[in-house]
């Protein structure tokens, strides 16, 4: 969706709104250690995208608590936001923290086979070089 000022500050309120209603109002226990991360609002304000992020262990959990608590979590912000039109909730797993977490770890473990010094096509220089000289020796010790 094409972003502009106000769809910007009106995302963030209605994030804003949604995260202390999550945090204050809804007392679900499945629904603890959520953060919203993001919120999407319609032009008309009839539907909003919420981004939630939690473990990745709990995303089946925290989505049926979700699902749950919708009807409640959108009488809420209704009140809330004090908008003409109520949205209509859709909550999606953020799975970003996650990926990044994953790709982290990935550059952490760097393969051996990275530092080894190659030429202009990406063939390993020291390795041919060491070949070569193994495959002479070979060769002086069999005759």
């Amino acid at each position: 969706m094409k972003q502009n000022q106000h769809s910007r500050r009106t995302n963030e309120i209605a994030r804003e709104k949604l995260a202390t209603i999550m945090l204050f109002e809804v007392s679900d226990p499945d629904l603890q250690l959520v953060t919203v991360t993001g919120v999407e609002v319609s032009v008309d304000k009839s539907f909003m995208r919420a981004y939630v992020s939690c473990d990745a262990s709990r995303y089946e959990e925290v989505s049926a608590a979700l699902e749950r608590a919708k009807g409640r979590i959108r009488s809420l912000l209704g009140h809330a936001l004090g908008w003409r039109v109520t949205p209509e909730l859709a909550f999606q797993i953020d799975t970003t923290t996650d990926e990044a977490e994953r790709i982290s770890r990935a550059l952490e473990n760097v393969p051996p086979t990275l530092g080894v010094e190659k030429d202009e096509n990406g063939y390993p220089i020291a390795a041919d070089a060491e070949d070569g000289a193994s495959d002479a020796a070979e060769g002086e010790e069999g005759e």
